[in-house]
């Protein structure tokens, strides 16, 4: 048994969950831009309740390390440290468009193709096979016709992700299945989270930093690991 807490903010959603061996057992989340700081232990605090727990029970804590928003991602690791840090729990980060993939159900040589909405005719995606190990790294992609067009040619790719409105009038393909239009929810964090639990893969709290997918410099501490984000 491992009950773990999840913490996602990579987008305009703030969401907590608190999962038990990877099975949901409670959820708190609301969708408000620039909520953040203002709503996330407040949202911890409602999960626990909800779950009949306390901070103590926690067996680790898990953030979602984008990408995603700067601001967003900036407070949601900097929470999960803190509880890391001050609870002395083990730290897990989980790549945000990976736990978004765990939401799909594919077939051996399907394809899954996680997206997330960045600006204007651009997505950050990430491809991934029916078990959600990745196949290609973290990319911004300029949508356009040829855009995910080696996949398309021979194979069923689902899309998942908050940016599939726009795709839909770019990427042209019988294959081509878009699914509902999906927010990024701590929900989706619990499989992952567990299975990194059980190998003992965790973060350094002290260095451990959000994907931007941007250039940034942080003054690292090991003194004080809250200073390094």
């Amino acid at each position: 048994m491992a009950i773990i807490l999840s913490i996602e903010t990579s987008t305009s959603v703030c969401s907590v969950a608190i999962h038990n061996s990877g099975e949901l057992i409670a959820l708190a989340e609301i969708n408000e831009v620039g909520a953040h700081a203002e709503k996330l232990m407040g949202l911890i605090s409602e999960v626990l309740k909800n779950a009949n727990l306390d901070y103590k029970s926690m067996d680790a804590i898990a953030v979602s390390e984008g990408p995603g928003s700067y601001t967003g991602l900036r407070i949601g690791v900097s929470t999960a440290k803190g509880l890391a840090y001050g609870l002395d729990k083990p730290l897990i980060g989980i790549n945000t468009l990976q736990a978004l993939a765990t939401s799909v159900q594919a077939k051996e040589g399907e394809w899954i193709v996680a997206v997330l909405d960045a600006r204007r005719m651009e997505v950050f995606s990430q491809t991934f096979d029916f078990k959600f190990e990745p196949a290609s790294q973290i990319e911004s992609i300029i949508l356009e016709e040829t855009a995910f067009q080696n996949l398309l040619e021979s194979s069923r790719v689902y899309f998942v992700g908050d940016a599939l409105e726009k795709m839909k009038d770019v990427v042209k393909s019988p294959n081509a299945v878009f699914l509902n239009q999906t927010s990024f929810s701590a929900s989706n964090m619990g499989k992952l989270a567990f299975e990194k639990f059980s190998q003992k893969r965790f973060e350094d709290i002290a260095y451990f930093v959000p994907n931007y997918l941007k250039e940034f410099k942080a003054l690292q501490s090991k003194k004080n690991p809250l200073l390094s984000l």
